[in-house]
């Protein structure tokens, strides 16, 4: 590749982070003008904090995959994997406005538990209209399988609606979703570097600078919250990436603190909160008696080797978490190859 078209190449992931961190300081006074606003439950004055901020990373990442099929259309001339992106991105743009009219509707108003998994199911339908991915997969005990048209009728819908919603469980921290989501992109992209994916390698550093941008604003204390809108949108590209990459059992490890969230969840009928109880020193302490969230388990274990535990720590904690799964993954991924 000549020098020119590495620079043309460099722009849509120049695009992808700079619109999301000029989109973001524009939402965050948008936001605040129309009183669309939250407290932050893990501080003890309860700050207000801007809602929906993932909304600029809908917008950016979408425009930058715009100009990323233009290139390769115009300049690059060449088709492929258009549809493939084509249909990643509408995927991502349909769980986008879910998520975004739940963030209007408000926490409390908002959609019910029941409806989120019925509204996210077209949201899978342009992977699965595609036939994405291959039907053969590995089971344990059973080897390789497949599953003809069982993989893009069903479990592909499952995948994409199961990852939108399940990404949106595990949050309520500042910066909590967008560093968890930084590292499964970013984990992404060196997997499709390994696999000889450079195009999906590439989509993935798109995404994984666009968090970069948004968590500037997110970090602790944070200035905009992401809301749904960031959570079913980045959840419904987990899987859609590992679907058309072809490493599902990769992503489903690097899922796997979700599924742990998912369990203690149910363990409260899903109707406790993930926040900890602020006090007026800053740290947390346990809202409730029992553990309902890795975001509890956080708390109560570091509280073992801490005095006082604050959210910064509950974050680097399920951080570390993640970082485990991210190693068990390659760990497994290496031990396919021998």
């Amino acid at each position: 590749m000549e020098l020119i078209d590495i620079l043309i190449s460099l722009i849509p992931l120049l695009s992808s982070s700079f619109l999301t961190f000029y989109l973001t300081k524009v939402w965050i006074r948008i936001a605040k003008s129309f009183d669309l606003v939250g407290r932050d439950m893990n501080k003890f004055k309860k700050v207000l904090v801007p809602e929906a901020g993932g909304i600029s990373l809908v917008i950016s990442i979408s425009l930058s995959l715009l100009l990323y099929v233009f290139l390769k259309t115009f300049i690059f001339k060449t088709e492929l994997h258009l549809i493939e992106v084509l249909s990643l991105l509408i995927t991502f743009l349909l769980a986008g406005f879910l998520g975004f009219v739940d963030d209007i509707l408000g926490w409390k108003k908002g959609l019910k538990q029941w409806q989120k998994p019925l509204l996210t199911i077209p949201i899978s339908l342009p992977l699965v209209v595609i036939n994405a991915g291959h039907s053969t997969i590995s089971l344990p005990f059973l080897g390789s399988v497949d599953l003809g048209i069982l993989y893009p009728l069903l479990l592909v819908p499952i995948g994409i609606i199961g990852a939108a919603n399940g990404f949106n469980i595990l949050a309520g921290f500042n910066g909590l979703e967008a560093s968890m989501a930084l590292l499964i992109f970013f984990s992404y992209f060196l997997i499709s570097l390994l696999t000889n994916q450079l195009w999906l390698a590439y989509v993935c550093m798109i995404i994984t600078l666009s968090l970069l941008s948004f968590l500037i604003f997110n970090w602790y204390p944070a200035k905009i919250f992401p809301g749904n809108t960031l959570t079913y949108s980045i959840g419904s590209l987990i899987a859609c990436i590992a679907i058309l990459g072809n490493f599902e059992k990769f992503g489903v490890i690097l899922f796997f603190p979700y599924f742990i969230e998912f369990l203690l969840k149910a363990r409260g009928k899903f109707k406790k909160e993930s926040f900890g109880k602020p006090l007026k020193n800053g740290s947390l302490t346990l809202r409730y008696k029992k553990i309902y969230g890795l975001e509890h388990f956080s708390i109560w274990f570091i509280k073992k080797f801490k005095k006082n535990v604050f959210e910064k720590d509950v974050v680097f904690f399920l951080i570390m978490i993640e970082l485990l799964f991210v190693s068990l993954a390659f760990l497994n991924y290496s031990f396919q190859l021998i």
